[in-house]
């Protein structure tokens, strides 16, 4: 039965499959959405579940030899439990002439469809123009030597579950199965879309080209000053919903993004100057995170915050602690949290009387740091001249930005309740 010799553009012959290894994790057998709708439709269709389960290990043990396509039929040998291989054949209906002349012109409506088909992807939409190119349940019929009369047998199920592998490899085999061969539809896809193109270019009428003398195009002239812009928004526009589709990016970040993009633009419009425009990536993350309503890592910001610290290579914790310091004060806020630096004589050197002087006992100084005796407070002076004001737990290195920052380090303090010297 397998004789390659005899293949011609109705007729092909493939090797029989190797056995297979592990099974998908989530139990599809074929690789491709096709692929998967040829095994819908045998186990669907089937009588006895048990029967399908024992022809899907025959397919993984590779008991299924050559398989031979015709218009209408798969066949091939399926070596069971006896000695001699049984002879197996599921045949599938032909599509008529006038469901072949539906589907090619859907094919041409596209350029996209026949890249698809050249690329061997079977896009959802040609499958799914009105042609019944995939089976449904019942569309298979199988028919095998094997003294079963099961619906199917075990070998009729083994080689539906080779064929879908067919499939994945090629969709036109599924084509083939229904009645037209590569070579015979891509001839008449090419005819088709010619013909088409064709027809369009009659139905446009040309369009007249004025014409104008050289000297004239080419002499000088003073042109009109550019009018003047039109002014800006008052504001940024809200960004249009985005469907949450299965395999498509997060509407919440895309959300995210484009209400960024859009008040970025409408600033850099106004003023010339982009606000980000000299961020570094981990100072980017930072803004866009903070720019997000609430607090902390919450399920909606989770998300979010996961994505942006593995970009740059954080923890969500660390983002959450830089949010909060970018709440506090922006790109020096953020600043003031990771970078330490040496004051000059003047501010810092002050700061500690005005605290004695307010009754609070006398902070431990390093670099621009000044940390309560107790270790629940401290306080940082930024490069802006603003003292910033953290809390951390008793014993913990743990600190995190609160409150507002002041220019006085008391008045920075005021409404923290930090503790007294006693």
């Amino acid at each position: 039965m397998a004789t390659p010799h005899r293949d011609g553009e109705h007729r092909r012959t493939f090797p029989a499959f190797a056995p297979r290894g592990e099974r998908a994790e989530d139990g599809t057998f074929a690789g491709t959405w096709w692929g998967n709708a040829w095994v819908q439709a045998l186990e669907r269709g089937a009588l006895d579940a048990k029967r399908v389960a024992r022809g899907r290990g025959y397919a993984d043990q590779g008991h299924v030899d050559a398989i031979t396509v015709t218009p209408g039929s798969v066949l091939a040998y399926v070596r069971g439990s006896r000695p001699r291989p049984y002879r197996v054949q599921v045949r599938v209906r032909p599509l008529a002439d006038a469901e072949w002349e539906r589907f090619l012109d859907t094919a041409v409506d596209r350029p996209g469809h026949i890249a698809a088909l050249l690329d061997k992807e079977l896009p959802h939409s040609l499958a799914d123009c009105g042609v019944p190119l995939l089976p449904g349940p019942g569309d298979l019929a199988p028919r095998c030597s094997c003294p079963d009369s099961g619906h199917p047998c075990k070998h009729a199920a083994a080689l539906c579950y080779q064929t879908a592998r067919l499939l994945d490899a090629d969709p036109f085999v599924l084509l083939l199965l229904r009645g037209r061969g590569e070579r015979e539809l891509l001839d008449a896809l090419s005819r088709r879309s010619a013909a088409r193109a064709a027809r369009d270019g009659r139905d446009r009428e040309p369009s007249s080209l004025p014409g104008i003398r050289a000297t004239e195009a080419l002499a000088p002239r003073t042109r009109p000053p550019l009018p003047p812009p039109a002014p800006a928004p008052a504001h940024p526009e809200q960004p249009p919903a985005y469907p949450a589709a299965p395999g498509g990016p997060d509407p919440f970040a895309l959300d995210q993004l484009a209400t960024d993009a859009a008040a970025r633009a409408h600033v850099l419009l106004g003023t010339g100057r982009d606000p980000v425009g000299e961020l570094s990536l981990w100072q980017d993350a930072v803004r866009l995170a903070a720019a997000r309503p609430g607090s902390g890592l919450t399920v909606t910001t989770r998300a979010l915050y996961a994505t942006l610290a593995e970009a740059t290579d954080r923890t969500p914790g660390d983002l959450a602690r830089a949010v909060a310091a970018w709440r506090q004060g922006g790109v020096e806020g953020l600043a003031v949290l990771e970078e330490p630096w040496d004051p000059p004589a003047g501010r810092f050197d002050r700061a500690r009387p005005l605290l004695l002087a307010a009754d609070l006992p006398a902070f431990r100084p390093w670099r621009n740091r000044l940390t309560h005796p107790l270790g629940q407070v401290q306080l940082r002076l930024g490069r802006d001249g603003l003292w910033y004001v953290y809390e951390s737990e008793p014993g913990e290195e743990d600190w995190w930005p609160r409150g507002t920052p002041d220019l006085d380090p008391v008045g920075a303090l005021t409404g923290l309740g930090a503790p007294d010297g006693t």
